[in-house]
């Protein structure tokens, strides 16, 4: 029997490789004879550069931009050939600041926008942007002001491009911007379908979890449907009910809007990269995963890209979590689902021994068949 494990991580405790290579070393441990294959995957969130290192050769640039709080930090973006790949999360990530100082309302994705410059004027005309991960709520504000947009209130103050401003924009100057946008291809590629504002867009889905209290979150909403309301007012786009318009923070939307940008779902991006239909083909068996399989997995993550293949070609699948929602399973057409949170002693433990709780599951997959 040929399997395949194609994973995306473990958020905060795994990466898709250790993942990939736990489940294997469980399934080894009954001596079994089987063809394993390894495909750790990504959604276009983080960890997506990492996978793609693992089948294209691109290289590093180092540079100091702000994070999302306008403090210098080094970060790095990719390049092979022509096009440059940049992974949000390593300028504008939530993951760079304390528990205590993310607050969506108070960050910024202009880090970001930095390594898009540089990338823009060291000549490279691709641009692929993965957006998962992020900190900010700014619609993208943050981004479109490193490359020269201005965004002013009533009174003709120019504002700081963070999310809590957005309610505050009045007008959009472009004078300064000094890069045709035309000339440039900018994918931004991300693992969420979600409008730009509403119940289910950018600030009410997400917006929690950087931070912000319900009271902010209305706001943030409040300042995206301004920001669309300006950006029409402009002559930009309308981008509101654009699905992935949504993603970081509305970065997703702001982006299309104003640098006429491509929205890319990041699942279908990195299935092409990895050849994973024609791996999913060949297969017998397909174990899959994610750090927690809920509502979200369904709204364009690993867990679920990897499944509609499997059902395309009519095969069985399997995924190993870090924790489940009751009834997403049978929506997504699994046939069983293994948590590890359900033999672990704490959440911490799972965490911690990610990797062994791992192990211990994968050798249950095939004697459980």
């Amino acid at each position: 029997m040929k399997i395949l494990i194609a994973p995306d991580k473990f958020k905060g405790s795994l990466s898709a490789s250790q993942v990939c290579n736990g489940i294997s070393k469980g399934i080894k441990i009954n001596k079994s004879k089987h063809e394993i294959i390894l495909c750790p995957m990504a959604d276009g969130g983080e960890g997506s550069i990492d996978i793609i290192n693992n089948y294209l050769t691109i290289k590093p640039v180092e540079l100091i931009v702000n994070d999302p709080l306008f403090r210098p930090i080094k970060s790095t973006y990719y390049f092979s050939d022509s096009t440059a790949y940049i992974e949000m999360s390593f300028a504008s990530g939530l993951s760079l600041l304390k528990k205590e100082d993310q607050n969506c309302m108070n960050t910024s994705s202009f880090g970001t926008g930095e390594l898009i410059k540089e990338a823009i004027s060291k000549g490279f005309k691709t641009i692929n942007l993965y957006v998962g991960g992020s900190a900010t709520n700014d619609g993208g504000i943050g981004i479109a002001s490193a490359l020269g947009f201005q965004f002013y209130d009533k009174s003709k103050k120019l504002l700081s491009p963070i999310g809590k401003n957005l309610r505050l924009i009045d007008s959009i100057n472009t004078s300064e911007v000094k890069f045709n946008f035309n000339k440039v291809d900018i994918n931004v590629i991300c693992d969420v379908n979600n409008p730009f504002h509403g119940k289910n867009g950018a600030a009410y889905v997400y917006a929690r979890q950087k931070g912000a209290n319900s009271l902010e979150i209305e706001q943030l909403d409040k300042g995206l449907v301004n920001l669309q309301s300006k950006l029409i007012k402009y002559g930009f786009l309308n981008i509101a009910n654009i699905p992935g318009a949504g993603a970081a923070g509305g970065v997703g939307g702001g982006m299309v809007a104003l640098l006429g940008a491509k929205l890319i779902s990041g699942i279908k991006n990195l299935i092409e990269t990895t050849k994973l239909e024609s791996l999913i083909k060949n297969s017998d068996l397909i174990i899959t995963g994610e750090g927690k399989i809920d509502f979200q997995t369904e709204k364009g993550k690993v867990v679920s890209g990897v499944c509609n293949l499997a059902k395309k070609y009519k095969k069985p699948i399997i995924a190993v979590c870090g924790d489940k929602e009751e009834g997403v399973s049978v929506k997504l057409g699994l046939n069983k689902v293994y948590s590890v949170l359900e033999i672990a002693d704490s959440i911490n433990d799972s965490i911690v021994n990610g990797e062994k709780y791992l192990i211990d599951i994968g050798s249950k997959i095939l004697t459980d068949l």
